[in-house]
């Protein structure tokens, strides 16, 4: 829910009033994202364990996005209808380093495409090489990004970016 609250409305809610608002959104069939799941070919796909998440809808869905540095548009009167935002991955620590997130983000623009999206946009972490912690890449990372063929918009800081990709 971060991306979609205030900092005081997440803080308020943080816990089970959030996660209640979450489940209650997934509910209405809004897109909020997909999860990724491990299938064993031995088990019934029931019983499949998910080992990851894409947060994925449209831009405005995500208020914080209005007041984010790292999301502004490069030109602030820019139609962004048809916009969609990945804002974050979650991948459990046993699937890690086996390409769940990609996976998951070409899923995401799949998804996204389906659904009328004309741009899917990312606001990754470059990592320029370095290795980091779980926690610093929960927003994906560029190379991620640029290897599932979005484009490099526009460096934000040293360490974030503003990626999109237009989809048919």
């Amino acid at each position: 829910m971060w991306f979609r609250q205030t900092t005081g409305e997440y803080r308020s809610g943080v816990g089970d009033s959030n996660r209640s608002e979450f489940r209650a959104l997934a509910h209405t069939g809004a897109p909020i994202g997909l999860l990724a799941f491990d299938t064993d070919t031995d088990a019934d796909a029931t019983d499949a364990e998910a080992v990851g998440w894409v947060a994925l809808a449209p831009r405005g869905d995500y208020s914080r996005l209005e007041r984010a540095q790292v999301a502004r548009p490069i030109d602030p009167d820019e139609d962004l209808t048809g916009v969609w935002s990945v804002t974050c991955f979650f991948v459990h620590r046993k699937a890690r380093g086996g390409g769940v997130a990609a996976q998951l983000l070409d899923a995401a623009v799949r998804w996204a495409a389906d659904r009328g999206a004309r741009t899917v946009e990312g606001y990754p972490v470059d990592t320029d090489g370095e290795r980091r912690t779980s926690s610093d890449l929960y927003h994906g990372t560029l190379r991620m990004f640029v290897d599932a063929g979005f484009e490099l918009v526009d460096r934000r800081g040293t360490r974030r970016a503003l990626v999109r990709r237009t989809v048919p």
